[in-house]
């Protein structure tokens, strides 16, 4: 185990009595397991707990045993290089595990991959657009479009901001942030330092870390899959009830007035390709997760400390 050895390497850097301690369990592991009275009176309690915290000593049938012996003696000899280079990370990273999705994530991403077509399909654009209508329609029937889109984008707002708070761990994130912020600080000292062998276990570490990153990925898209979800048939009843490319306008519409571009059709192009109906929800939705954000005071930015 890599990590085994850079855990015995840094304890014995950081508090030179810990190889007295390290070597003591290895001299009385014998079988295979040691227990503290084994080695009650050689070593201090507060050496044994560090060494069970580490995870240096795991969990045996009667006692504790070594976690990897042959590391933990390499740890040794490599600790006695006298470098001042720090080659474990600071982090705790045993319970960082990896960002598993629930069947119910995979079966809402498997549909929402599947919503996306109804952007180019027709036939799957009217049954979503003519399901939805059966909700919207009335409210369309009752107020201005514009206002409708508003409702619309106070409601993804309101919803995007609660998943992401609820289905992000902020903790693990803020880990995932955290380790990688130590392996940089530490690859600068050995550079500083000019110590090649501690580059090398550095670098060696942050190949490994590459999978946190992954970790990190799955954490911050799991809400957005849920978000595109309820939010795409929303975006396809507004495409079918506008008549964009074709698709048969089913609602009366008026013209918008939009700041800085002045009275426009929905359909009109105000931003390059975009059009006004989708310039004019954007606008919307990020006014009212601003505020929602504010209200609820929520923050969904991990932080590092």
């Amino acid at each position: 185990m890599v990590r085994i050895e850079q855990k015995v390497r840094d304890l014995v850097s950081s508090d030179p009595e810990m190889r007295n301690a390290v070597e003591t369990v290895l001299e009385r592991a014998n079988d295979g397991e040691v227990k503290w009275v084994d080695v009650k009176g050689d070593i201090t309690s507060g050496h044994w707990g560090r060494l069970i915290e580490k995870g240096v000593l795991v969990d045996g049938d009667e006692g504790f045993e070594l976690a990897d012996p042959e590391a933990a003696r390499a740890g040794l000899e490599n600790g006695s290089s006298g470098s001042s280079v720090s080659t474990s990370s600071s982090v705790d990273t045993d319970d960082l595990g990896e960002s598993s999705w629930s069947k119910y994530d995979k079966m809402a991403g498997v549909v929402t991959v599947g919503l996306f077509f109804a952007y180019w399909w027709q036939p799957l654009q009217r049954i979503i657009g003519s399901t939805m209508n059966v909700l919207l329609g009335p409210l369309a029937e009752l107020l201005p479009f514009y206002a409708v889109v508003m409702i619309i984008a106070l409601a993804t707002g309101l919803y995007s901001t609660l998943l992401q708070a609820n289905l992000m761990n902020m903790e693990k994130m803020s880990a995932y942030q955290e380790r990688m912020k130590d392996i940089q600080k530490r690859r600068k000292e050995a550079q500083k330092a000019g110590d090649d062998e501690a580059l090398d276990r550095i670098q060696q570490e942050q190949m490994e870390a590459m999978g946190d990153q992954m970790g990190m990925f799955k954490e911050q898209f799991r809400p957005m899959v849920w978000i595109m979800f309820l939010t795409i048939p929303a975006f396809i009843w507004m495409y079918w009830a506008i008549g964009v490319r074709g698709s048969g306008g089913h609602i009366v519409l008026q013209n918008i007035v939009l700041p800085l571009v002045g009275k426009v059709s929905w359909t009109e192009g105000v931003l390059g390709p975009m059009q006004a109906w989708i310039v004019w929800y954007f606008l919307c939705s990020m006014g009212f997760t601003q505020i929602i954000r504010k209200s609820l005071d929520i923050d969904i930015s991990p932080s590092t400390s």
